[in-house]
């Protein structure tokens, strides 16, 4: 997919790519299943004005500790029988047994989706830390080596630029990405990130590691600061200062927040795009209008031929 160094951050052109042509640019999109049916017509209204885009794949998260199962089927079952698109489905270790999870993924094969996210999880809400079930998979390498002895999945699986935050250092962090990558892993999808620098020195360790599947990175455009300063904290993620000098005093001002969360997002996809990146993975919020956007602004448009 890509390689680079940091040297080719200072190395950019101010011109956008996307100027006077499509670009060979590919996208792939994250919904969450809705909890109501308010929200479910709000996600499957993001679906279809995304859908022209022609992504990749798209997927679906799955609540901590599995809270949301039936309906992560439910939508990658209509995503995959009302639209182009080639769904995934998230799948974690939390709150199932391997028997159980066991029957998801056969009924997720024998429906014709067979892209799994496999993922640890987040511990379910009360709990701060992991905790393995007796009859449970103890970790993400675990599980990708039982989904892929079940059938030949196509597994993504989740990577953190700045470190997971139960990791005992960076390089531990790594190893545990290469058992998953061994274990049958074909992408890796980062956590979200601000500076692309962040994202270029990670790909570097990585590789140094013998680490050689895709590594694309998630994207996700600030539409609320307050929200982005919460998800921060829970996953470990850096907040730089340019980015809160950015939303200062509008976090009340949606038509401004939205145009300085475009503009942010497209600089830092811009900068990936010079340095050789070509695959881009966005965290929606079940929301099209910023995705779309900074979409266009890489080049990636509707297909004429669709």
């Amino acid at each position: 997919m890509l390689a680079s160094t940091n040297s080719q951050i200072t190395q950019q052109s101010s011109a956008p790519l996307a100027i006077g042509k499509r670009s060979a640019v590919k996208v792939s999109f994250e919904f969450f299943p809705p909890k109501t049916e308010k929200m479910a017509e709000n996600l499957w209204q993001t679906v279809k004005r995304l859908e022209p885009l022609d992504p990749s794949f798209v997927s679906v998260t799955y609540g901590a500790g599995g809270t949301t199962r039936d309906r992560t089927h439910e939508a990658v079952s209509r995503i995959r029988n009302e639209t182009r698109m080639d769904p995934a489905a998230h799948l974690t270790c939390v709150g199932a047994s391997v028997a159980e999870i066991e029957e998801i993924a056969e009924e997720y094969w024998q429906s014709g989706i067979k892209h799994i996210v496999a993922l640890r999880g987040d511990p379910p809400e009360g709990e701060a830390r992991f905790k393995a079930r007796k009859d449970g998979f103890a970790g993400s390498v675990e599980l990708i080596e039982h989904l892929k002895k079940l059938h030949d999945f196509e597994i993504s699986v989740g990577c953190y630029p700045e470190i997971h935050p139960d990791a005992a250092s960076s390089l531990a962090d790594l190893d545990y990405l290469k058992r998953k990558m061994d274990a049958g892993a074909t992408r890796a999808i980062t956590q979200f990130f601000f500076d692309p620098e962040t994202y270029l020195r990670f790909l570097d360790r990585a590789l140094a590691q013998g680490i050689d599947i895709p590594i694309i990175p998630g994207i996700l455009p600030v539409t609320s600061y307050s929200n982005i300063k919460k998800f921060s904290a829970q996953c470990g993620m850096q907040v730089p200062a340019w980015l809160t000098h950015l939303f200062e005093g509008i976090e009340e001002d949606a038509a401004t927040r939205k145009l300085v969360a475009a503009m942010v997002a497209s600089e830092q996809c811009r900068i990936l795009q010079k340095a050789g990146v070509s695959d881009f993975h966005f965290y929606t919020l079940n929301r099209a209008d910023l995705v779309y956007a900074v979409c266009h602004s890489m080049g990636v448009r509707p297909n004429p031929a669709s």
